[in-house]
């Protein structure tokens, strides 16, 4: 009986270490947004999330606390650098105030997935790591052109005499242009545009519905620049403290994530369509001047990357242009 009764007592033993081992195993990685909550971006990664989670059990889960709400956009890179949180779905265009080569990433004009072959997802990293204090997990926007959207016909590449909203990604370029920039907030710019205050606005080519713009916006520039990046980021530390279990298994998920990003190519394509709907209309330059305000948008956009960090900018510059 005694023998029964300590052989039972063993194996609860051995159960509730088994069952505390696993639980121990499973780790859960706090994640905001620099976007809206009910923006593409949030819609397009919280199916994944779902599924990380529900695959995941006892290996890994990610806690979405919120958005902009939570932690202020141009905060999200240095919540995670400090480790305020875990994970951040942002644009490296909002975290210079932790590092300037963040806002580089604008200028890839290969895919995710080619860059995870020639090397420049390594060498990303190797800046992120030392200057961030982050890992750059996945790129899960792409095939997003940034444009100028005006409410002012013009018929060459040139912005002379006209105001236009801007944000750091494309300031330099569109000084370039002979625009005088003006910066508010997204939230000001249709009232800006309403009372004459800006004559145009840069903005990738989705979105602009969502705020309303199309409203007040009679004319788009093609063809696009750059191309828009939206990215998770991760605390290094958090990251390296991972089993590697955990690791591969987020790794396999992000994969998952950068493998559904032919979608942006439609989104693209029903945003052209739908901003022809809404009456804005499409301003072409012939074959040559395309082809030189599109190079001069790189140019001027490596330019400034030269100035702000050379040795980076040079070591990024052949891993992120096409061959």
């Amino acid at each position: 009986m005694q023998r029964r009764v300590m052989c039972q007592a063993a194996t609860l033993i051995a159960a509730a270490a088994f069952a505390a081992g696993a639980a121990a195993q499973e780790v859960t990685l706090r994640l905001v947004s620099a976007f809206a909550e009910n923006g593409i971006y949030v819609q397009r990664l919280q199916p994944w999330i779902n599924k990380v989670n529900a695959e995941g059990k006892g290996v890994l889960q990610i806690n979405f606390i919120g958005g902009p709400r939570a932690i202020p956009p141009f905060e999200s890179g240095n919540a995670v650098k400090t480790g305020v949180v875990d994970m951040a779905l942002s644009t490296g265009a909002f975290y210079t105030n932790v590092m300037p080569e963040a806002d580089f990433l604008k200028l890839t004009q290969v895919p995710v997935a080619e860059q995870r072959r020639n090397g420049a997802f390594d060498a990303i990293n190797r800046v992120w790591n030392d200057k961030g204090n982050m890992q750059y997990l996945a790129r899960m926007v792409e095939n997003q052109p940034f444009h100028i959207y005006l409410n002012k016909k013009i018929d060459k590449p040139d912005l002379s005499g006209l105001k236009i909203r801007i944000t750091p990604v494309y300031r330099d370029f569109f000084q370039s242009l002979n625009a005088s920039v003006v910066t508010t907030a997204p939230g000001e710019v249709y009232t800006a545009l309403e009372r004459g205050v800006v004559d145009g606005y840069g903005w990738p080519i989705g979105g602009i519905f969502d705020l309303n713009w199309q409203e007040k916006t009679k004319f788009r520039v093609d063809p696009g620049f750059y191309d828009a990046e939206v990215s998770l980021i991760m605390n290094l530390p958090k990251y390296r403290s991972l089993t590697q279990p955990q690791r591969d298994y987020l790794q396999k998920q992000l994969l998952a994530l950068e493998a559904e990003n032919t979608f942006w190519a439609r989104y693209t394509a029903d945003e052209v369509a739908r901003q022809q709907k809404a009456g804005i209309e499409t301003i072409k330059f012939d074959a040559a001047a395309s082809k030189a305000f599109v190079d001069k948008a790189y140019q001027v956009g490596w330019d400034s990357a030269q100035k702000q960090s050379p040795e980076i900018a040079a070591r990024f510059k052949p891993l992120f242009a096409p061959k």
